[in-house]
């Protein structure tokens, strides 16, 4: 039997990992550089590349650069007419806002005028009904009337450096996120000792509070009859000044102001004045009450 050759067992080579990918490979290992610098030496030879030689195409570069400096200069020009327009429309918005806020102002003193005249009536009716001090008395005490006389001053203000309060701090229960702001309750407390301790007429900011005022929060702003207010809060009250002062200083509401002072920061400062004057509330209207009487039949 003739004899067959050995089998010869010999490692197979690997195939590359990215024997798939022959397109990518190639484009990777042979860079597009060298197609570019070819084609570019061609078109040197050939008299195509850099600047335009031509007489024609220098003209071309011309004209497009004198277009494009026309356009430049028209949109100045443009500009320059349309800034005096803008600053007349502004000027004639400025005016205008001038305007209305000469109408406004007018408006409420005119208010204020009707106001004083609904007031100076309403007396003239209770006067008409009864005593006249007693009129006078029911004028102030509702707050139709203007008051001036002595009192107390009392500012109450957020803290210099409000911060968030954490977890579990009672204060935080009421809708505000910052424990250095003074709150609706807290307002509501300072005007009920106020009250409590002898005041006779109270206004917050400018405005007079009646028997039917309410004292809100909207967020994070305080609403005193649905006008809101901003801080610092000026508390001003008509009453006998030293004897008012030391009595709500006293009581619960002038301790738990003194407490947020002392644990939160809120700055508060009472001073006695000599002479307060309180606006009148606007749109009250004072109504009085007679008993009524059956008659007996017989």
């Amino acid at each position: 039997m003739p004899q067959q050759p050995p089998i010869r067992s010999t490692p197979t080579r690997p195939s590359r990992p990215d024997a798939s990918m022959s397109l990518l490979t190639n484009v990777m290992d042979h860079s597009l550089d060298d197609g570019y610098a070819e084609a570019a030496a061609r078109k040197k030879a050939a008299g195509d590349g850099g600047l335009p030689r031509t007489l024609r195409a220098k003209l071309g570069l011309a004209v497009g650069l004198v277009l494009a400096a026309l356009v430049v200069t028209v949109g100045a020009a443009q500009a320059r007419v349309a800034a005096p327009v803008v600053a007349k429309e502004r000027e004639e918005l400025v005016d205008r806002i001038d305007r209305e806020t000469v109408t406004a102002d007018k408006l409420e003193k005119s208010v204020d005028e009707l106001r004083d005249d609904v007031n100076q009536r309403q007396r003239e009716a209770l006067k008409q009904s009864g005593d006249s001090g007693q009129a006078d008395l029911v004028s102030i005490l509702s707050g139709a009337a203007e008051v001036h006389g002595p009192g107390v001053k009392l500012v109450v203000n957020d803290a210099k450096e409000a911060t968030t309060g954490g977890d579990g701090n009672p204060r935080e229960t009421s809708g505000f996120s910052d424990t250095g702001r003074v709150r609706d309750r807290d307002m509501q407390r300072v005007v009920n000792g106020l009250w409590e301790s002898g005041a006779e007429a109270v206004s917050i900011n400018g405005q007079r509070l009646t028997a039917l005022s309410a004292i809100r929060a909207a967020g994070d702003a305080i609403l005193v009859d649905n006008k809101p207010l901003v801080p610092p809060y000026t508390v001003l009250a008509v009453g006998d000044g030293k004897r008012l002062s030391t009595r709500f200083q006293n009581s619960a509401d002038g301790l738990y102001l003194n407490a947020l002072q002392e644990n939160y920061g809120i700055r508060t400062a009472i001073s006695v004045e000599d002479d307060l004057r309180l606006p009148a509330a606007p749109s009250v209207i004072v109504r009085t009450a007679e008993p009524r009487t059956e008659k007996g039949t017989s």
